[in-house]
């Protein structure tokens, strides 16, 4: 929390790490969420039971991110956070779920993510996302060596098709503003990706935009100790009414 007596805007920050344990979880974010909080912006970092862990892939992950999500309207009043003003970011295996946890009101009816009055955002903010489970695979196979299923589970007669309900590319359009921010030398989710998501959400008629990281890696786009910082500072800012 920020000082002061509110109300405050809220990011909600969603962690990467290949959807995995071994890379920290929520302390890779707590930089950034310092960073931010003093600049009186309130922020939720968001952990998940990632695949390797029980209960976690799907169902769970993606249940663990939405409640949390949704769990900020009962704090809304006792820490005085706006929720006219929440922008959703997310770091790499984060910014598949940041973009999918914006997207929640175009799940279907059937899939058991689904419910009925999701939390809403205005925008989501990618840091070298990997969002597109299935035209991505590939590109998820090489940098985190993680096979679709282990993210979107197995197809079943009830379930055919099982990037219907966990991949946001998926989910368009969704109503939802998406900055999609890379390093221009992020090689586990290059701009190229970035760029493809982008052309796909604006064909369909959602707002989308790429941002380059002159000079920055995977990493920078999470540092708040980078040169890149004060353009995904900035963006963050401008996402949530705040002057850049």
């Amino acid at each position: 929390m920020p000082q002061g007596e509110g109300p405050f805007p809220v990011v909600a920050l969603i962690h990467g790490g290949c959807w995995t344990v071994q890379f920290g979880g929520i302390t890779q974010m707590r930089d950034m969420a310092t960073a931010l909080a003093r600049q009186g912006i309130a922020v939720w970092n968001i952990e998940y039971r990632c695949h390797d862990q029980p209960g976690g892939g799907y169902p769970g992950m993606y249940q663990d991110v939405a409640q949390a999500l949704d769990l900020l309207r009962t704090l809304a009043t006792p820490h005085h956070l706006d929720l006219a003003r929440v922008v959703l970011v997310g770091h790499s295996a984060g910014g598949h779920l940041a973009q999918w946890a914006a997207a929640r009101a175009r799940l279907p009816r059937s899939s058991p993510l689904f419910v009925s009055d999701p939390l809403p955002v205005p925008a989501v903010i990618s840091l070298g996302g990997l969002a597109d489970l299935r035209n991505e695979a590939a590109l998820i196979a090489c940098s985190c060596e993680r096979d679709t299923a282990q993210l979107a589970g197995h197809p079943s007669a009830a379930r055919p098709d099982v990037f219907l309900d966990t991949s946001p590319a998926e989910l368009l359009p969704c109503g939802v503003r998406t900055v999609l921010i890379h390093g221009e030398f992020d090689t586990i989710s290059p701009l190229r990706a970035g760029e493809d998501y982008a052309r796909r959400a604006q064909a369909a008629g959602d707002a989308a935009e790429v941002i380059i990281l002159p000079g920055g890696s995977h990493y920078d786009e999470v540092s708040a100790g980078s040169p890149c910082w004060p353009i995904v500072r900035g963006q963050i800012r401008a996402a949530l009414g705040m002057d850049p």
